[in-house]
């Protein structure tokens, strides 16, 4: 039988008889073992989120390359180390901010916990799909989470990517590129190293790009940290750059237009 799962990390000989066989069920479709370098790119390339019940946001899991495991929770963030060792996760002592939260989210935290404290964590990566893998992690108590991945913009664009920050105007303006359509106004910002703002441009500019996980509000002036991309080969009528949000800076309501 061919079979399209391309990893399948191997669980430890101390879990229970249940889990053993839920593991097996999983493990009946592996094809091969990922080298451990291979497991580590791949956490690292993407980010991992996951539904939990009842919690208002998904659990988002951001694995770094020099070894730090981010946590995204609906309220505090978490963190750990973590590497892949034996075919396993290996995690160490969990650190979070410490705000109150409503129940529901203080439910998933404790979800996060048992999946990450200071653990060698059972785990298979499905790649069938490179759009969408999923990442399927065994907790403490033997409950199976699925994360679905989202390719990182580092990852899809083969570089870190250049730190620029825009501030963007409340007020679209009607523009042409290939097809008319809107444009964002946008004024380049730049920061000194004592934090002092200077604007590049007095003036706004159309700007005819899209910005990846941006939402204009028409009542609003932003300031965004943005990653900018060179995109490889890019299409006559696309841009050779890529722009990621990656932070509002600042945000100020604006009554009117400008």
């Amino acid at each position: 039988m061919k079979l399209k799962l391309l990893a399948l990390a191997l669980f430890p000989l101390a879990l229970t008889a249940c889990q053993s066989s839920e593991i097996q069920k999983v493990g009946d479709l592996a094809v091969s073992v990922l080298q451990q370098q291979n497991a580590d790119q791949t956490l690292a390339n993407y980010h991992w989120s996951a539904n939990t019940a009842d919690a208002p946001k998904p659990l988002v899991l951001k694995f770094d390359k020099a070894g730090r495991l981010g946590i995204s929770t609906s309220c505090n963030g978490m963190g750990t180390s973590w590497k892949v060792e034996n075919n396993q996760i290996v995690t160490g002592n969990l650190t979070a901010t410490q705000m109150a939260c409503e129940p529901k989210s203080m439910a998933q935290e404790k979800v996060a916990a048992d999946l990450f404290e200071n653990r060698k964590v059972p785990f298979v990566l499905n790649l069938n799909d490179p759009q969408a893998p999923t990442l399927t992690i065994v907790s403490v108590k033997g409950e199976k989470i699925v994360f679905t991945g989202k390719q990182t913009a580092e990852s899809k664009y083969q570089s870190e990517g250049e730190t620029i920050f825009l501030e963007i105007s409340p007020e679209t303006k009607a523009c042409t590129g290939v097809t008319a359509q809107t444009c964002l106004q946008v004024r380049e910002i730049k920061y000194a190293d004592n934090g002092v703002k200077t604007q590049v441009n007095k003036d706004w500019t159309l700007f005819y790009n899209s910005i990846e996980g941006f939402t204009h509000n028409p009542k609003e002036r932003q300031i965004v940290r943005i990653k900018r991309y060179e995109v490889k080969n890019p299409a006559a009528d696309h841009s050779k750059y890529a722009y990621v949000q990656d932070m509002i800076i600042e945000r100020e309501t604006v009554k009117g237009s400008l």
